[in-house]
């Protein structure tokens, strides 16, 4: 079910920030008021981007030249944010995205049994879903399974670009869990703790993705795509769904925002899957932008980190509330009633 909208939440949300800070201790995310990319630059570990930390920053400044287009000469009606993801209704066209080793790399207060519990729970709440992470221990995808099977298969479990035999391991996890979908971030691979890993994990060919599919046995979703090329070979390889991002920057130096190739590869897949896009995404307005630009709907990271971080639960679903007020106000003032009326007329690109 999805929160009743409070227009007025700016108050809760500064103070989420405060208490975020404090529990984070400043070492690591800074719980920052804006999410740029800026503050923790190259810190890895930490939430930081690879190499010059010039990724992070570059998604979230490419979402600000585009603009909105208002048109407030449309009838007056309620605005429908739901929408369908492989067979299932969320309430919103937004999803957290999945995270691993959060005590490493965002704070101490909690570690990935909590911090799963704690999204999951409150997405599911707030009638969306939570991608989970995955890591080199094996406890992170259990506790991640355990998550999603104690909210009822809402969540989608997200597995590193491991071997296939530590796949098939997990896999036992992904059908316990009741999922109804679920994730590989194949970008991963460029992650730099990952690196000489044991159990190893790196890129995948075509027919190795397909394998994996098989094995998993559900809808799923492939995350980490940047190129036309990339969404083919997800496609080819029997993807229903896949991911534009580039890990918020943290597995390639100097490779384009995700703003700047979703409209390709969404215009190349021609509905062929489902397109979701992450990278940079902190409003409701930048959710509207990125439907706008054909996305079907998008994941956000760090600010989820944030919000659980500085209120648990009922901070994730604050910060859930504030997206879902910026987008019902855009969507009004924008004349799209529902998800199937934005268009990209109701966008333009700026350069200023």
């Amino acid at each position: 079910m999805l929160l009743i909208l409070q227009k007025n939440n700016d108050m809760e949300y500064k103070e989420l920030l405060r208490n975020a800070r404090e529990a984070m201790g400043g070492k690591l995310c800074r719980a920052c008021d804006v999410c740029n990319g800026r503050a923790c630059r190259n810190m890895i570990p930490g939430p930081g981007a690879k190499g010059n930390g010039d990724n992070a920053i570059r998604n979230y400044e490419a979402w600000r030249h585009w603009r909105v287009n208002m048109d407030t000469i449309c009838p007056l009606q309620p605005v429908d944010m739901s929408v369908e993801l492989l067979g299932r209704r969320f309430s919103l066209p937004i999803f957290a995205a999945p995270v691993g080793a959060v005590n490493i790399h965002c704070g101490e207060r909690y570690d990935d049994r909590e911090y799963n519990n704690i999204m999951v729970r409150a997405c599911a709440d707030a009638g969306i879903a939570a991608f989970t992470g995955d890591g080199v221990v094996p406890e992170v995808m259990t506790w991640a399974c355990d998550a999603i099977a104690a909210a009822g298969g809402v969540g989608i479990p997200t597995i590193k670009p491991w071997d296939i035999a530590t796949i098939r391991h997990k896999a036992a996890d992904v059908a316990r869990s009741g999922a109804f979908a679920a994730a590989m971030d194949v970008d991963a691979a460029g992650l730099p703790f990952l690196r000489n890993s044991n159990p190893p994990a790196g890129s995948k060919t075509v027919e190795e993705l397909r394998e994996i599919i098989k094995e998993i046995g559900k809808p799923f979703i492939v995350k980490g795509i940047m190129t036309v090329q990339g969404a083919e070979k997800a496609i080819e390889a029997g993807a229903q769904a896949i991911v534009v991002s580039n890990h918020g920057g943290r597995v390639l130096d100097e490779c384009p925002a995700t703003a700047e190739v979703l409209e390709e590869i969404v215009q190349a897949v021609g509905g062929r899957c489902k397109v979701l896009v992450d990278g940079g995404i902190r409003s409701g307005v930048d959710v509207f932008k990125a439907l706008a630009l054909g996305a079907d709907g998008v994941l956000i990271c760090r600010p989820m980190v944030v919000a659980a971080f500085g209120g648990a639960e009922e901070g994730v679903k604050c910060y859930i509330n504030r997206l879902a007020c910026e987008l019902e106000d855009t969507m009004r003032m924008c004349g799209a009633p529902d998800i199937a009326h934005i268009t990209r007329a109701m966008v333009r690109y700026s350069p200023l």
